[in-house]
C-alpha cells in the first residue's frame, strides 16, 4: 500500500502517531516532560531574534509552552481537519471564555444556543455583559427564529451539539451557514463527540472548542481545554490567550497526551455500553423518555447518523411521574455510579438535573416528545461491564419506589 499524507491515515492511527515529530521521536515513545519557565539564548542576537517569532516549536518563555505542550497541540490539530493550529487552556471553561474574548468586543452581540453548558451561559450573562457584549439566547431547532435574531452588531454564535443535559441535536451546517451569510463567527463546544466523532470545522464552524478534562484526559485527573481553528482565527486565539496569560503545565499536557492515545477505544466501549443501557432504560415503565440522539427512533437520530462518525457515553433520561425525593433515592442507591460533576472518565457517574432554570427560549417538556415530566438524570457511562451497570440501575429503580 502506498503511503499517503497524515490526513490520509485513519483517526485511530493518528491518535497513536500524532504529536510525535520532535527530536525525541526516534528514541522514546512519549514526549519528555519539559518543565521550564525560563528558556535560555546563546547570545543577545539570538534573544532579539526570538522576540520576532511567535509559533509553537520556537523557544521563548515558558508561558508559550515547550516540547510537551507543542506535541499535544500538534496532535489535536492533526485530529481536526481544517485546523491550522490549536491553543491550550487551563480548563474547558477557560477555552470557551478565551475563544469568545478573541472574537468579541464591546458593543457586539453574541447569539448563544439556549441549551448550552451552564458556565457558557454564565459567561454570556456575566463577564461578557460586564465587558459590553450583549447576549441573546436562541432555540437551535428553530432556524427562522435564529435567523431573525441577527442584527448588524451580531458578530458571533456559540453552538453546542448535542445540547447540554437534554441532548437535543441541531443542524450545525445549516446554522453555521446562516451565521456565515450574516458575517458572524461560529464557535462550537465539541466536547461531547470530540473531533473523532464530529469534524466541527468541516461542518462550517470557525472555532472548535473541547474540554480536554473529559474524554481526552479520560482518567478524571486533569483540567484542560483547547480551541482549534483555521489560520485566521488560530492567530487571534493564540494572541488573546497569551495576553490573558493562559498556560497549561507540561505535566498536565503529558497526561492529556497519554489519554489521547487510548481515547478511541475508550469512546467505542463507552458508546456501545451507553447504547445498551439506553435501550434497556427505554423499555422500562419507570422512564418517561431517554434523551440519547444515538438511540434509533430518538429525536435528532437522523442528524446524528448524517453528521457524526462517533458518539460517547453521555446521555440522559427522565423519570415518569416521580419527584425529586424519588429521584434522589434512585441516585443514592446506585453502587457503581459515582455522584459528581464532569464526565468522560473511566468511571460511570449519575447527576440529577432540572432544565427549567437554565432555559430562556426552549420550552420543556419539548413539544411533540410526549413528555410531561421534568425529573431528569444524566448518566456518564464508563468502562464497567454493561451487565453490571444494568443490574445496578435495576436495583436502584426498585429502591426509588420503596420510600
Amino acid at each position: 500500500m502506498a503511503k499517503g499524507g497524515k490526513q490520509d491515515r485513519s483517526p485511530a492511527t493518528r491518535l497513536v502517531t500524532s504529536g510525535r515529530s520532535g527530536d525525541f521521536s526516534d528514541h522514546v515513545v512519549n514526549p519528555p516532560v519539559w518543565r521550564a519557565s525560563t528558556h535560555l539564548y546563546p547570545d543577545c542576537e539570538a534573544l532579539r531574534e526570538g522576540v520576532k517569532s511567535n509559533a509553537d516549536g520556537q523557544f521563548f518563555y515558558g508561558r508559550r509552552g515547550a516540547p510537551t505542550q507543542w506535541a499535544l497541540c500538534d496532535a489535536l490539530t492533526e485530529l481536526e481537519p481544517g485546523a491550522a493550529g490549536t491553543v491550550l487552556y487551563p480548563s474547558g471553561v477557560a477555552a470557551i471564555v478565551g475563544s469568545l474574548l478573541a472574537v468579541l468586543r464591546a458593543g457586539d452581540v453574541l447569539l448563544v444556543t439556549d441549551n448550552a453548558y451552564d458556565p457558557t451561559r454564565n459567561t454570556a450573562m456575566g463577564l461578557l455583559k460586564r465587558f459590553g457584549v450583549e447576549h441573546r439566547f436562541f432555540d437551535p431547532l428553530d432556524h427562522e427564529a435564529f435567523e431573525a435574531a441577527f442584527c448588524d452588531r451580531t458578530k458571533a454564535i456559540m453552538l453546542e451539539n448535542p445540547g447540554s443535559l437534554t441532548m437535543e441535536l441541531c443542524d450545525i451546517p445549516a446554522l453555521a451557514r446562516i451565521a456565515r451569510e450574516k458575517g458572524a463567527v461560529s464557535l462550537m463546544d465539541n466536547t461531547w463527540a470530540t473531533s473523532l466523532g464530529f469534524h466541527a470545522l468541516e461542518h462550517g464552524c470557525d472555532i472548535a472548542i473541547t474540554a480536554l478534562t473529559k474524554h481526552v484526559g479520560g482518567h478524571s485527573d486533569l483540567m484542560m481545554g483547547a480551541a482549534s481553528a483555521g489560520e485566521r482565527w488560530y492567530r487571534r486565539l493564540r494572541q488573546t490567550a497569551q495576553q490573558l496569560g493562559h498556560v497549561v503545565s507540561p505535566d498536565d499536557a503529558s497526561l492529556a497526551l497519554r489519554g489521547l492515545r487510548t481515547m478511541g477505544v475508550r469512546l467505542e466501549r463507552e458508546t456501545a455500553t451507553a447504547l445498551e443501557l439506553a435501550r434497556w432504560l427505554d423499555a422500562r415503565e419507570e422512564i418517561a423518555h431517554v434523551l440519547c440522539p444515538m438511540l434509533p427512533g430518538s429525536p435528532g437520530h437522523e442528524l446524528w447518523s448524517r453528521d457524526f462518525s462517533g458518539g460517547c457515553g453521555l446521555f440522559s433520561f427522565v423519570l415518569k411521574g416521580r419527584d425529586d425525593v424519588a429521584r434522589c433515592r434512585l441516585i443514592d442507591a446506585l453502587e457503581l455510579f459515582g455522584i459528581g460533576y464532569s464526565w468522560g472518565g473511566f468511571e460511570s457517574l449519575a447527576l440529577p438535573f432540572d432544565v427549567t432554570p437554565v432555559r430562556s427560549k426552549m420550552s420543556w417538556p419539548k413539544e411533540g416528545w410526549g413528555l410531561e415530566d421534568t425529573c431528569g438524570i444524566r448518566l456518564s457511562i464508563g468502562l464497567e461491564d454493561p451487565a453490571d451497570l444494568i443490574a445496578d440501575l435495576e436495583q436502584a429503580l426498585a429502591a426509588m419506589d420503596e420510600g
